[in-house]
């Protein structure tokens, strides 16, 4: 097995499109093609982590942060970035992140958020916009159950818990092949008239250039015609954060509590006290101010996420109470969620969890 067999693995699970646009997810460093040892995964691929993989023979680190952000102009080891990179590259280690592309799955980081507070009935707090794409394209009645048999398999047709979904119209395509073509069907400089249906098949955008592959390989002319259209439609099961309902209604305190125990910080700060009781709770993983009104819309009581500013809690405005546990506290069950993923996934490799502590923030 190679590397790229595992980042391959991971990405049927967490797609690299699905991350964020300012995020860097993916092979940071190392050989795709070198055979793989071993695994640790962690939370942060810091320099002792990296050592850490080199003393347990693993070649992979899965990490969801990604220790490169932004651009390097050196790397000479003057910084906690550059000493990792450098130790991962003279050693030949791999570092693979997947941040903000498990941040968007629907069993990734804020799914292990939910599962630890027992919450039912979870949905996606964010889902994710204009991530599916419609083809629209014109194929002879006799090659239609093909095509639509080829662009399912290629990973379109998806609606939700749906699949194989696709809409057709039936019409007259009309064409005349010039002297330079090799017409599949009618004859050269001659008008051609041909029964068609005009096939609307829905697709999330990382599947598109295997959907165009697939429907060129399969569709019977020689110039294809097809549009491609970005629709307004949310992907209802990707997308940031989770809300649910706790079984039976907890107080304010209390639940603050067990949050504070579950997570295991060493504070939560929090807005202003609602005196009623938590029922419905979102949370987010990270930072996560920015989905303080999909909380509200959601009709949460308590929403739990981490870096909230001195204004964020304003936001509140008494209709929703905001607790902020810590970032490395709101994502600490991540590592836990990749490890298990890939040791159901990989069984003749070890996949071990990193035994650091990688969280940079301390509690008085």
């Amino acid at each position: 097995m190679t590397i790229r067999d595992v980042t391959n693995i991971l990405e049927e699970w967490a797609p690299l499109p699905y991350a964020e646009d300012f995020d860097n997810v993916g092979l940071l460093v190392g050989d795709a093609s070198s055979k793989l040892t071993n695994i640790l995964v962690t939370h942060d691929a810091l320099e002792n982590v990296v050592q850490e993989a080199i003393e347990k023979n693993c070649n992979l680190i899965i990490c969801f942060h990604p220790i490169l952000f932004s651009g390097l102009k050196k790397i000479t080891g003057s910084n906690y970035v550059e000493k990792s990179i450098l130790k991962a590259i003279k050693n030949d280690i791999a570092i693979y992140a997947l941040h903000t592309a498990l941040d968007n799955v629907s069993y990734g980081v804020s799914y292990g958020m939910a599962k630890a507070l027992n919450l039912i009935d979870t949905q996606i707090l964010i889902p994710k916009k204009e991530h599916i794409r419609k083809l629209v394209t014109y194929v002879p009645h006799a090659s239609l159950e093909k095509v639509k048999e080829a662009l399912f398999k290629a990973g379109a047709g998806q609606i939700g818990n749906y699949d194989q979904c696709s809409f057709g119209v039936s019409g007259e395509g009309s064409f005349r092949a010039s002297k330079n073509a090799n017409p599949a069907i009618g004859s050269i400089g001659v008008q051609h008239k041909e029964p068609e249906t005009q096939l609307h098949i829905t697709y999330e955008k990382h599947y598109e250039s295997k959907i165009l592959k697939s429907l060129f390989t399969n569709h019977p002319y020689e110039e294809v015609a097809y549009e491609l259209t970005t629709l307004q439609n949310n992907l209802q099961n990707v997308g940031l954060g989770m809300v649910g309902d706790l079984k039976k209604p907890i107080a304010e305190i209390d639940f603050l509590k067990l949050a504070k125990k579950t997570f295991k910080t060493g504070g939560i700060r929090h807005s202003e006290l609602l005196n009623k009781p938590i029922t419905r709770v979102a949370v987010l993983g990270g930072s996560g101010a920015f989905g303080i009104s999909h909380a509200i819309r959601n009709k949460a009581d308590i929403y739990i996420t981490a870096d909230l500013k001195y204004h964020d809690y304003y936001k509140a405005e008494k209709r929703i109470l905001l607790a902020d546990i810590g970032h490395f506290e709101s994502e600490r069950f991540t590592k836990n969620i990749i490890a298990d993923y890939l040791t159901e996934k990989i069984r003749n490799f070890a996949v071990v969890l990193s035994e650091q502590n990688t969280n940079p923030i301390n509690y008085l």
